[in-house]
């Protein structure tokens, strides 16, 4: 298993942000929507073992909801827990700052990012029928077409 002392969190400023443009598409296939938010928020590179693994970005709804835009990790890395140490990382930050809720959406496809996101103390709250049918390209996933977006939040301080 993954420990915190193997993983490390940098914030990137916006002028650095593009050459973690490759991970982001990792996570989100349409460099248009990518495009959208990537100089939106808070994002950090993704260490693991001082080598570069991924990237994360946050953006903000209000002074008391951040949302989990784009969680990336090169896929060599993944199913080791990275992406759980990264998370709960990501709350004590967030909450540090005074934030008292996170959000995250992913597609009705995404099986593996519906269960990861549950395991990792998210709820379920909504489902945005038809959000995917505005991508420019189908998306297609586990053999599902990609159509509503399933919201989860974290309630990080009561």
């Amino acid at each position: 298993m993954v420990s915190l002392n193997q993983i490390q969190l940098k914030f990137v400023e916006q002028s650095d942000r593009l050459q973690y443009f490759d991970y982001l598409l990792l996570a989100d296939e349409s460099e248009l929507v990518v495009n959208k938010y990537i100089n939106h928020g808070d994002m950090y590179s993704v260490y693991y073992k001082q080598e570069i693994v991924g990237a994360v970005l946050f953006t903000y709804h209000s002074q008391q909801v951040v949302e989990l835009k784009n969680i990336a990790l090169d896929p060599k890395y993944r199913g080791r827990g990275l992406g759980k140490v990264i998370i709960n990382e990501a709350f004590k930050i967030y909450k540090r700052k005074g934030i008292s809720k996170v959000i995250v959406g992913t597609a009705n496809s995404s099986i593996g990012n519906l269960a990861f996101y549950q395991k990792v103390g998210f709820r379920m709250v909504e489902i945005k029928k038809d959000f995917f049918k505005g991508y420019p390209e189908p998306i297609f996933e586990n053999g599902i077409r990609a159509l509503d977006m399933v919201m989860f939040e974290k309630i990080i301080i009561e």
